[in-house]
């Protein structure tokens, strides 16, 4: 099996992973689910030689964990300076910008939104991130994001007619975070 077919089926597994991703409407688990994610289509990226790629994938990872437990302003920067400065310092081509602007963009709406504007945010992100794979030539890492693309959409339209009917998608979410269990 060559490097090339080796990385295109970590892509895949990549696909099989995060194919749920944005279902679900508990932001603990969907952060979780996002990191799984985002570290294995970086070892995607790095398998293909799209540095950036990769390094913003992995920051994503971190990232994204983080999340989980601060909300922290200068956290947010942090990473976001970390992108910039990890993906530029390895660009070659203009198309390896829009990974790095789809991270800059998650890396806010993590740390700044919450609920539905999270999901609006990683839209745009995931349309980055669609455009460079498709560019790179990553059969996993298009079909997935591909497939996030689609998907969040869906679950952004679902979402926003609940709340139109007065249904709190993220009602679960709003409780855990004024009555968080003892130990989590």
């Amino acid at each position: 099996m060559t490097a090339y077919w080796l990385a295109q089926g970590v892509g895949v597994l990549a696909f099989l992973i995060g194919i749920t991703t944005f279902i679900n409407r508990d932001e603990r688990r969907f952060k979780l689910q996002l990191s799984v994610y985002s570290a294995t289509i970086g070892v995607h990226f790095f398998l293909m030689g799209a540095m950036p790629a990769g390094m913003s994938a992995e920051l994503n990872t971190l990232r994204t964990i983080i999340s989980l437990y601060t909300r922290r302003l200068w956290v947010m920067f942090v990473f976001i300076s970390l992108t910039l400065i990890l993906g530029l310092a390895k660009l070659h081509h203009a198309m390896e910008l829009l990974p790095i602007a789809g991270t800059v963009a998650s890396t806010w709406a993590l740390f700044r939104c919450k609920g539905l504007n999270v999901r609006c945010v990683m839209w745009c992100s995931t349309a980055c991130w669609v455009a460079h794979n498709f560019w790179l030539g990553s059969i996993g890492g298009t079909l997935i994001e591909g497939s996030f693309l689609v998907m969040n959409g869906l679950n952004i339209i679902r979402f926003w007619r609940m709340q139109q009917r007065g249904i709190d998608p993220f009602k679960v979410e709003k409780e855990l975070e004024e009555n968080p269990p003892a130990a989590r």
